[in-house]
């Protein structure tokens, strides 16, 4: 059965350079419909161009490329955080996602609420809130500091939380943006072993990384984007690879299969 179901989807961002040289309202209303008569001439990026792509329950995708290749927009297109200018997105199920730090949270509001206004926002009741609010707690780590205002968190604190709150809502998709590179090496682990046990409970889970180990690890498809287009989808050794092979083309470096090929010619000195 499929979780989740992107039909010809594209994202464009529009980006008008701000100029300064104005300073009062009229100037800035003449600035304003200036540009409304101008608009087609504003500098677009397309970040994600055209992309289909099925994944299905239970499923562990991973998304790689380079920075600006898209993975953060088509992670938020998942999430429901943006829309598509074009086609269609379906998502089935219960969503919670990682992306970016602090996303989600109100930094006036302590730990504790913010766990009730994230837990309402997933579809939570507050009695089943509670009832998962200490388990949430313990995980993150975070009894002496749950009554402080999070704008006091670190950023590992802040992913702590996020992560916590994310795993312990039973999610149905569990959406990760790079985030867990913010946590030190003993919460990552706490974080493997989350996603491990995730993934023998069959859930969805869309990871977007550039810790290519960890993408082999965990999931069972690559999705390799290039300038917001699918380059190659499929086992993430395979696609890992070729994605590997690139960036040591674009470096300038020998590619590991014609590395690879030649340590086998290579005829040892007698």
């Amino acid at each position: 059965m499929v979780a989740i179901k992107l039909e010809n989807v594209s994202k464009i961002f529009f980006r008008q350079p701000l100029k300064r040289k104005y300073t009062t309202l009229r100037e800035t209303l003449l600035h304003y419909f200036d540009w409304l008569k101008n608009k087609e001439k504003a500098r677009y990026v397309e970040a994600i161009k055209d992309i289909s792509l099925s994944i299905e329950r239970g499923e562990s995708v991973g998304i790689i490329g380079m920075n600006g290749s898209g993975k953060s927009t088509l992670l938020k297109l998942l999430a429901g955080i943006y829309k598509p200018d074009s086609g269609k997105v379906y998502v089935k199920g219960r969503v919670a996602s990682l992306i970016g730090v602090g996303i989600g949270f109100h930094p006036g509001f302590t730990g504790r609420e913010n766990i009730f206004i994230n837990g309402i926002i997933l579809g939570l009741s507050k009695k089943e809130i509670k009832r998962r609010f200490d388990d949430i707690v313990k995980f993150a780590e975070l009894e002496d500091y749950i009554d402080e205002p999070v704008r006091t968190y670190s950023d590992g604190m802040f992913m702590r939380l996020g992560f916590s709150i994310a795993t312990n809502v039973d999610p149905d998709i569990l959406l990760i943006d790079e985030i867990l590179a913010v946590g030190d090496e003993y919460f990552g682990h706490k974080c493997a072993e989350k996603i491990a046990e995730f993934r023998r409970l069959g859930k969805t889970m869309v990871i977007v990384s550039h810790q290519l180990e960890a993408i082999e690890k965990w999931c069972d498809r690559v999705v390799w984007l290039n300038d917001g287009m699918i380059r190659e989808i499929g086992i993430p050794s395979k696609v890992i690879d070729s994605y590997r092979n690139a960036i040591a083309q674009k470096e300038g470096k020998i590619p590991l299969e014609i590395r690879s090929s030649e340590a086998k010619l290579r005829v040892p000195t007698p």
